[in-house]
């Protein structure tokens, strides 16, 4: 089969993934890959290992062993290339892998898609707002090649492949960095949501979608995806792919902490849409700004931050701008996917 660069993630799954590489890279050896591991050492360690394979012009796929966040990496720098991403999941969601057909519990049929899949040009959001402060392991964000220039100066932009999010669901998400570290897999963040939304603080925010009049909202979440979902199987946004021509977001308005609560049966299985004012519709730009507590809209950060995710990566506060592109990165996923 050749050579096959694999960027692996030891620390993935609270460092399950590092356990498991050496029987992961028998198993690819045993289909006649001549693996060569590239390990990861910190956060952003991979996207600057991809963006060096990318230079050496080698061929493809790359292969992320990891989480979504490591898919993040990796995508982040073949953006815009024609070498394949490949994915063997091994994090805590895996929800990139679900959107591609890739299996996350049987490692020889997500091997067989290395080996017999197809591969695709799928969407990305572009997402630009105003650098986070660091979070326990995740230093604050700067401008970096692959991403490419900001047009706000005081701003960064990062590429967005599997979701971005404000509000309950990325608050969910960031306490994963410090809490419920002895939970493995998705359950972790049924976990969470149920023990952050008691003490979520609510805020409002200015929205404007395309070129729709912005207005004020009192949220809850909003959510903004290139496939159905997110939260380790979570279909927050049913219906969406990432090979749809328009963007898409999920909108939930104020809701009460037992209404946030009583959502998280219904949100799995996609039947969340039209409850409670919950709402999905078509939109190919986003603005995002935060709301003072005398309502004025704010063109710089709040101490009370809107924070806006990539991939699940405390990365970016409001103000912030997302963008959605076609045909941005390429990636081997399974044949046979209910989008294709």
């Amino acid at each position: 089969m050749g050579v096959l660069h694999c960027i692996v993630n030891p620390a993935s799954r609270d460092h399950t993934c590092g356990k498991k590489w050496p029987n992961v890279a028998a198993k690819l050896e045993q289909n006649g890959f001549d693996v060569i591991a590239h390990m990861t050492e910190r956060v952003g360690h991979a996207s600057e290992i991809a963006w060096e394979l990318r230079n050496q012009r080698i061929d493809g796929p790359i292969v992320a062993v990891g989480g979504d966040g490591t898919v993040h990496e990796v995508a982040s720098a073949l953006r815009g290339s024609d070498i394949p991403l490949g994915i063997l999941p091994l994090g805590s969601g895996n929800d990139y892998a679900i959107t591609q057909g890739i299996s996350r519990n049987n490692l020889d049929d997500a091997i067989d898609v290395l080996v017999n899949g197809v591969d695709r040009r799928c969407a990305a959001w572009r997402l630009e707002g105003f650098p986070a402060s660091s979070q326990g392991e995740y230093p604050s964000p700067k401008s970096n090649e692959w991403d490419g220039p900001a047009k706000d100066p005081n701003r960064v932009v990062r590429w967005v492949f599997l979701e971005t999010d404000a509000g309950i669901t990325s608050a969910i998400s960031r306490a994963k960095l410090s809490r419920a570290k002895w939970i493995k897999g998705n359950k972790k963040y049924t976990y969470l949501g149920i023990t952050t939304i008691p003490f979520w603080k609510r805020r409002k925010v200015w929205l404007k979608l395309d070129d729709n009049e912005g207005e004020i909202l009192d949220f809850t979440m909003f959510a903004a995806t290139t496939g159905e979902t997110f939260g380790g199987g979570y279909q927050v946004c049913p219906g969406v792919s990432p090979v749809d021509e328009d963007g898409s977001i999920v909108f939930a308005p104020r809701l009460s902490r037992i209404k946030m609560l009583s959502l998280m049966g219904p949100i799995k299985k996609g039947k969340h849409i039209g409850k409670w004012g919950i709402t999905q519709q078509k939109a190919n730009r986003i603005e995002i700004k935060p709301v003072d507590a005398n309502g004025k809209i704010c063109e710089e950060p709040l101490s009370l931050s809107t924070w806006v995710q990539a991939d699940g990566e405390p990365i970016i506060v409001s103000p912030a701008i997302l963008e959605w592109h076609t045909g941005q990165l390429l990636v081997r996923g399974s044949k046979e996917v209910s989008w294709a």
